[in-house]
């Protein structure tokens, strides 16, 4: 089994080669974007599904692989890096092409066609616009009002997720082709359930969540990406 660890202030590398499912084990190569976030606990993760997971900073690293996984952190930062480091356009080109992409939090805003801010005005960010989702930012409230909840997620087996939700965005809206994983009902200031909203959605090869799977250290999500990318290998 892999392993992933540094030092503070140690930077990220990962050895690349031909693409070969055969010789690496059958285990897909699966991209972490590392302009921000919880990368490495997404490595430790996917090698737990059973992936080779590789972090991904220049658009020349995403030739060979077989899925990307956009991780949580600041959405309108990890666009105008992924802007400035070149990365945005390729990326938006290979997820339009068929490669996998799973979007956690940030992750899931950047997939959508449109982000809204908190209060429900379009945002003016960078965006990849590969899902048919509008995802409103910070939608559960502020730093203080995260939480976590048990969640039922479709296509997940081994009874609920627990769900880390940290400045969560929610997805406001879906078009024909997205299909609801999982919802939650939050409550509001005064304890009274409001709207339930989508938390987890899949479109074709692109799933989007948007809690953090990583931080309860669950696999099953990253192992239900897996089983689309393994679906779109063997189509083609």
């Amino acid at each position: 089994m892999a392993r992933f660890e540094r030092v503070p202030g140690e930077a990220l590398v990962a050895g690349r080669g031909p693409r070969d499912w055969d010789a690496d084990g059958g285990r897909p190569r699966i991209g972490v974007l590392a302009l921000q976030g919880d990368v490495l606990e997404h490595l430790r993760l996917l090698d737990q599904a059973g992936a080779s997971g590789v972090p991904v900073k220049r658009a020349e690293e995403l030739e060979d692989l077989d899925g990307i996984l956009i991780p949580g952190g600041e959405s309108t930062t990890i666009g105008r890096l992924a802007t400035l480091y070149g990365l945005l356009e390729p990326l938006r080109k290979r997820i339009a092409g068929g490669l996998p992409a799973f979007g956690t939090c940030a992750g899931a805003i950047l997939l959508s066609r449109s982000a809204l801010s908190p209060d429900g005005s379009p945002s003016e960010q960078p965006l990849l616009g590969c899902m048919d989702t509008v995802v409103r930012r910070n939608a559960f409230g502020s730093q203080v009002e995260s939480f976590e909840a048990d969640l039922e997620v479709a296509g997940v087996e081994g009874g609920p997720m627990h769900a880390v939700f940290i400045r969560a965005p929610w997805i406001e809206s879906t078009g024909p082709d997205v299909e609801v994983l999982a919802s939650v009902a939050p409550v509001d200031r005064d304890g009274r359930p409001v709207d339930v909203k989508v938390v987890v959605a899949r479109q074709g090869g692109i799933l989007a969540s948007a809690f953090h799977p990583e931080l309860a250290g669950d696999a099953r999500l990253h192992e239900l990406f897996l089983e689309l990318v393994r679906e779109r290998a063997s189509r083609s």
